[in-house]
């Protein structure tokens, strides 16, 4: 069974850090893709960055420069490494095993405002 559980959302002000992780077990971890998606108060979900078994990196243009994608196989864990960060960013976290986050977990949510 799938199980993914995101932890280090919470209140930021505008131009803070944060790091998401996303405990994962259930399956091989270390084959897949992941995805980091996120849903907007009031919107869809929302592709955010993806990182593929062998470390290639993908990010939307709003993420680039900003956030870092990354993941330890051994811990089975996924990681984004979120700064200056804006009011805009403010979302439910997801990390997933798709794109468009039909597999993910309960999410962390991010508040971005000062």
């Amino acid at each position: 069974q799938v199980q993914l559980m995101e932890s280090g959302g919470g209140l930021v002000q505008p131009g803070g850090s944060l790091r998401l992780s996303c405990a994962a077990s259930g399956f091989t971890f270390s084959s897949y893709w992941m995805y980091w998606v996120r849903q907007a108060p009031g919107k869809g979900l929302e592709w955010v960055s993806s990182i593929s078994a062998g470390g290639i990196k993908l990010y939307t243009e709003s993420a680039k420069g900003r956030f870092t994608i990354s993941r330890d196989n051994a811990k089975n864990t996924l990681y984004l490494q979120m700064t200056s960060l804006k009011p805009e960013d403010t979302a439910v976290y997801y990390c997933a095993k798709d794109s468009e986050g039909s597999v993910r977990g309960k999410g962390t949510l991010v508040s971005v405002s000062s």
